[in-house]
């Protein structure tokens, strides 16, 4: 394992290097972004089932049931808490804010302390394993260093292929993991420190290589929930042009995460803290049913704002209540049809990392970026695409780009002296050519009148 993770952590490096998001991910669209975000969802929501499942065979009946109660307790606490912002005028502005975004902690630290009260003390809980002295915990190993140079070279070589799956994983995961956590909806102005990131990335791989632990991918300043906790309102002044052509300034609210650091050194420090004596032996304290209710939190906080869940409500939504859709879009029945094929592609995906083959689903995940591409225009309209999908990383969507080189192609047969000495004519020339050329033909249910007498 430890010569696959530094095979792994210097493909990272190359990735950083050649600046690869600006080249790979400039291709992915929400498509894609929605997909996984659902993916891991669900793959929360299925680490607390598993967490309760190990619950109910090692330990008493009573103690699952209160294991089961620690769990939902857990969850619907931290979800009524992080609603605090809301709850005006209880509690001062900070305070709420203070308790919306420190939620699942609160939750968390009260359940960890209730199995620990009367009769509850006497229950056979089932809690976090930890170490009580400072050696490695297993027992085959007396030192923490691995001495990977012992391998023969064969193996070293041969290691580079999990290396390569390892790399595609953690790749592709805080790629995608970024990128929906700094969608439109956060409002963020900082760019991304996509490359940055990758090589952190490959260090820390590098280190549990050596180390001989499990390689940690560490999401947690990457999650929906982080990007969720740090949203606030900003006051700002924006000019609206009126139907009589004055411009009046309008005040308004703005939701934005606040950009900062302190929010990851913290994580980072707390973490340091807790692997330490006495705070882990505090950490031993805690029941893996409360570690259950903080996936269902992370799973539900991850749900509740990806679109699919929307649009899948729309499907048990008569059709009088649902909302207006553009005029090129002419019935619900293809946005169904789309979000149905996300949900099922997301249950196949899902499946496939419950069997041996788990490891490759990251290429399931990238493959679905030329299917969306060049095959799902067979399926759906543009007009559909248009509506439901964008790019994930910069604006508009694959059909906007398409649109625009079909116009840039039509202007090239143009001759531009025609242009400076005859406009309106050239002008109705290239109308000509527009509304003769094939492409067009297929371009123009997507397009608006405005978009033909641009030229």
């Amino acid at each position: 394992m430890a010569w696959s993770l530094l095979h792994a952590a210097w493909m990272h490096y190359i990735l950083a290097i050649i600046n690869a998001h600006d080249w790979t991910m400039c291709y992915v669209t929400t498509f894609t972004g929605e997909i996984f975000s659902l993916l891991n969802s669900i793959i929360y929501f299925h680490k607390a089932i598993q967490e309760l499942q190990r619950v109910h065979e090692d330990t008493s009946f009573a103690s699952f049931l209160y294991a089961i109660i620690g769990a939902v307790g857990t969850f619907l606490l931290a979800v009524a808490l992080s609603t605090a912002e809301s709850w005006q005028p209880l509690f001062h502005k900070y305070i709420r804010m203070g308790i919306a975004e420190y939620a699942a902690a609160i939750s968390i630290i009260l359940f960890i302390g209730i199995p620990h009260i009367g009769e509850l003390a006497s229950l056979d809980k089932q809690t976090l394993q930890v170490s009580t002295s400072f050696r490695p915990t297993s027992p085959a190993r007396t030192v923490f260093f691995v001495e990977f140079w012992h391998l023969s070279i064969a193996w070293v070589f041969a290691a580079i292929v999990p290396g390569l799956i390892i790399t595609i994983l953690f790749y592709f995961d805080h790629e995608i993991s970024s990128i929906i956590c700094t969608t439109d909806r956060y409002g963020t102005k900082k760019s991304g420190g996509f490359a940055w990131d990758i090589i952190l990335l490959g260090t820390t791989t590098a280190m549990c290589g050596v180390l001989g632990i499990p390689p940690a991918n560490g999401l947690l300043p990457q999650a929906p929930l982080h990007s969720e906790s740090l949203l606030h309102t900003e006051i700002e002044t924006v000019q609206i042009s009126q139907d009589d052509g004055e411009e009046k300034n309008e005040t308004r609210g703005v939701r934005r995460v606040y950009e900062q650091r302190w929010s990851h050194f913290l994580h980072a420090a707390g973490i340091l803290i807790f692997i330490s004596p006495p705070f882990m032996h505090v950490l031993g304290l805690t029941p893996t049913s409360v570690l259950a209710g903080l996936f269902l939190f992370m799973g539900e906080q991850s749900l509740s704002v990806n679109p699919i869940l929307y649009r899948f409500l729309y499907l048990l939504t008569p059709a009088s209540e649902l909302p207006t859709l553009p005029a090129t879009v002419k019935s619900y029945w293809a946005i169904h049809s789309y979000t149905i094929s996300q949900i099922l592609i997301t249950a196949g995906v899902f499946a496939i990392t419950l069997t041996k083959g788990a490891p490759a689903f990251p290429v399931v995940i990238i493959a679905l970026v030329p299917i969306r591409l060049l095959f799902m225009k067979k399926i759906w309209n543009r007009a559909t695409l248009k509506y439901v999908d964008s790019w994930a990383c910069r604006k508009g969507n694959p059909e906007d780009d398409e649109d625009a080189l079909a116009l840039a192609e039509v202007a090239d047969e143009v001759p531009p002296d025609d242009i400076e000495s005859n406009p309106g004519r050239s002008r109705m020339e290239a109308q000509r050519v527009t509304n003769s050329s094939p492409r067009m033909e297929v371009l123009r249910s997507g397009l608006s009148n405005k978009d033909f007498t641009v030229l």
